[in-house]
């Protein structure tokens, strides 16, 4: 545990403290997540994902858990909290970051070839042709690598739970 605060704790602690807008609120989290994690060291599969994810997601639970607390302690008729409601409060930085790394973690299952292809396709904006080209490949061949790149993103997604089959 020690060895993964030293390597996560400043970065979880940055993800906590983005959504919570609150310092010692997200010491809170961050020091929660890696209980959580020494208590329940089985949850962690490598198979689903890397250390950091798992972290990730427990951290995200925790924070989570702490705006809940934080809206039932400051009860209704509290201006600051009833106008916002639980979808806006950071939760689609939090998701598209966990989203990220998911993601990054998905891509370097692929085989070298289709990991560039998507991510220059689909990341970098370009064509097929544009990529064939400077590759000294042809499009057709491009395309290819494409279409079996996304194929295989997308099985790696859902076998870890990340995509809906």
């Amino acid at each position: 545990m020690q060895a993964a605060y030293e390597t996560y704790g400043g970065e979880l602690f940055g993800f906590a403290f983005k959504a919570l807008d609150d310092r010692q609120l997200a010491e809170e989290v961050v020091q929660e997540t890696f209980v959580r994690a020494w208590r329940s060291p089985r949850g962690f599969d490598p198979r689903q994902g890397s250390l950091r994810t798992w972290l990730f997601a427990i951290a995200r639970n925790g924070v989570v858990d702490a705006i809940r607390r934080r809206k039932a302690r400051e009860g209704p008729g509290h201006s600051s909290w009833d106008a916002v409601s639980e979808s806006s409060l950071m939760f689609d930085p939090v998701d598209r970051l966990l989203d990220r790394i998911q993601l990054g973690e998905a891509l370097q299952r692929l085989s070298p070839q289709h990991r560039e292809a998507v991510v220059e396709v689909y990341f970098g904006g370009r064509t097929c042709a544009e990529l064939g080209e400077e590759l000294g490949v042809p499009a057709s061949t491009m395309r290819s690598r494409l279409y079996y790149g996304v194929r295989s993103l997308r099985l790696v997604l859902e076998e870890n739970g990340w995509l809906a089959p």
